[in-house]
């Protein structure tokens, strides 16, 4: 039965809820715009930092709220506090899976806009999730499962290497945003990336002043050793 497993439990494996209505929203873009006095001419300064940035996405979904082994109002209001509570206890964003979106989560949390629309002994609750504006590949980006490789939207490629001396390598961002990587090096090394130098030591390295960006990234690589980056793909 589809559902969406959220805050550790599936709404109809674990709950026994089924889903009569649901709408997944499309984050709207931040948009700054400078426009010239007395004129018609407007400038877009929205990815002055480097990229589009969006505003949060809402996600939409209404349970039905009955028990099939005979309700009673009492029942049905059982049933609706159990299930209220299971989505407004998230202590913030977690991940929310959506049967019908395989491969991917979101990252949400019920805020406010809930309502219950009984009827006598059975209900339908709905609720609606602010999310991060996009989707997360569930996957790493280099992941070899080729049966759950999506010719549409997925990118074979190679994200772990061995260094001897310098090596020029291209990683490509298939999401929509740029991703902050997680290095892991052997040892220490130098990364240029569009005429910039990144320093990494050995170990487990994410700074927030190395990025990729969408689509492909050249990298000179500097030392001895062995390199991987580990990102995920994000997407509308």
């Amino acid at each position: 039965m589809y559902g969406i497993t959220f805050n550790g439990k599936h709404s109809w494996r674990d709950l026994g809820f089924t889903i009569s209505e649901r709408e997944v929203g499309f984050p709207e873009k931040k948009k700054l715009k400078v426009t010239i006095p007395f004129s018609n001419v407007e400038y877009d300064f929205s990815e002055l930092y480097g990229s589009q940035a969006y505003e949060p996405r809402k996600l939409f979904y209404s349970f039905n709220v009955l028990d099939r082994n005979g309700n009673s109002k009492e029942k049905m209001n059982v049933l609706k506090t159990k299930l209220i509570n299971w989505l407004m206890n998230s202590k913030g964003k977690q991940k929310l899976y959506d049967d019908a979106i395989p491969g991917y989560y979101f990252l949400a949390e019920v805020e406010g806009d809930s309502s219950f629309e009984e009827n006598w002994d059975t209900g339908v609750l709905s609720v609606t999730f602010t999310a991060y504006p996009f989707m997360i590949a569930e996957y790493p980006e280099g992941n070899d499962l080729w049966d759950i490789f999506n010719f549409e939207l997925d990118v074979a490629q190679k994200t772990d290497f061995e260094v001897q001396e310098e090596l020029e390598v291209t990683l490509i961002n298939p999401g929509t945003p740029d991703v902050i990587p997680e290095i892991n090096a052997t040892a220490s090394m130098t990364i240029i990336k569009d005429d910039i130098e990144y320093i990494v030591t050995a170990g487990v390295t994410k700074d927030s002043d190395f990025m990729l960006k969408r689509g492909e990234n050249k990298l000179k690589i500097i030392g001895n050793g062995k390199i991987s980056f580990t990102f995920h793909k994000e997407l509308i």
